[in-house]
């Protein structure tokens, strides 16, 4: 299968270097050099890719996103900080008939942590003697903070029934690849729930993964509601 990477930065020479192993031959790859203003996005570089990976900015995302829909390209997309967007994504993909699976993490840990934050959440709704919290560490330069998994994480904990206030945190220094941490606290004990990210493979590999799982189909996807499907 043909991959266009749309955001060639550290995530994306990650993702290239990762893609022969998935079954992938990279045949575009667009950055601010030569897609600063979305002139890349045409159906002449396009032509014969079959889907495409996107880690660029918060702000470019959604451009990026109607763009690749508007030329038929399947897409894959790891930018967080974007997801007010999320709705009107949802009708230019199906517009369009394309496909996109989008998350606020691509790690198939942090996905299955998700779960146990559910679950966890679920139980301590009944214990009014524990408070929570929420915190989160990335580099220096990641854009969005709180992070889009975190953000994510707390509203699965309110999916799950958990109603009272969550103390929410964020830490940006260095080259952190990202720490994600739920926690309950009481005068008699604490429970720490951590997710640590050792370098940003897990994400690639979730995003590779996750492209050639979308390969042939159609609709728009949430990552966590797919990955038990994923080879």
């Amino acid at each position: 299968m043909n991959l266009a990477i749309v955001g060639h930065g550290k995530m994306g020479r990650l993702i290239e270097q990762l893609a022969p192993e998935y079954g992938f031959d990279v045949k575009l790859r667009l950055d601010v050099n030569n897609n600063a203003r979305f002139e890349g996005m045409t159906a002449e570089n396009f032509r014969g890719v079959d889907v495409a990976i996107e880690f660029s900015t918060p702000e470019t995302a959604p451009e990026n996103i109607e763009r690749l829909a508007r030329l038929g390209v399947s897409a894959v997309v790891g930018t967080t900080g974007w997801f007010v967007h999320l709705e009107r994504m949802r009708e230019i993909v199906a517009r369009e008939k394309t496909a996109l699976v989008w998350s606020s993490n691509f790690s198939v840990g942090v996905n299955i942590f998700s779960q146990i934050v559910g679950e966890a959440a679920r139980m301590m709704a009944r214990q009014p003697e524990y408070g929570a919290w929420a915190w989160e560490i990335h580099h220096a330069t990641k854009k969005d903070a709180p992070s889009g998994t975190l953000l994510a994480l707390i509203e699965k904990m309110k999916q799950s029934g958990y109603g009272k206030p969550i103390d929410v945190s964020s830490s940006r220094s260095g080259a952190h690849p990202g720490t994600h941490e739920i926690g309950f606290d009481s005068g008699a004990d604490t429970i720490t729930i951590r997710h640590t990210a050792r370098s940003r493979e897990g994400f690639a590999r979730g995003a590779l993964r996750a492209a050639r799982w979308l390969h042939g189909k159609k609709g728009f996807f949430d990552f966590r509601d797919i990955v038990n499907e994923l080879e």
